[in-house]
This record gives C-alpha cells, structure tokens and sequence, in this order.
C-alpha cells in the first residue's frame, strides 16, 4: 500500500505538466517494488535455480 508521503514524493519529482497515465505508471511501480522488497524481507521468493526449473517445465 501506498503512503501520502510515497505519493507527494513522487508528485515533486514529476514536471510541471504530466499526464495522469505518468502518474499512475510511476505509482504502480513504486507499489511494485516495496511489494518486491516486503516479499524479499519475508523470504517469499524462489531461488534462480527453481525459477529456470520452472521455465523449463513450459517448454516440455
């Protein structure tokens, strides 16, 4: 989730006209990553080896 702060922040950083689909990108990313972050501090993640497992598997 999303802090005022996290939005403000990136608001300041944005030129002065910007299209609302900039913002949105810019905050869904920002979301993406401290979910990436929050998922790597709880070791909720698969190694690279189980990961080229896994592609493998597609291709059979």
């Amino acid at each position: 989730m999303l802090t005022k702060s996290q939005v403000k922040r990136q608001l300041e950083k944005l030129p002065e006209e910007f299209s609302l689909d900039e913002l949105v990108e810019q905050l869904i990313l920002i979301q993406k990553v401290e979910k990436g972050l929050k998922d790597s501090n709880e070791n909720k993640f698969i190694s690279e080896e189980d990961l080229d497992k896994e592609i493998e598997k597609w291709f059979e």
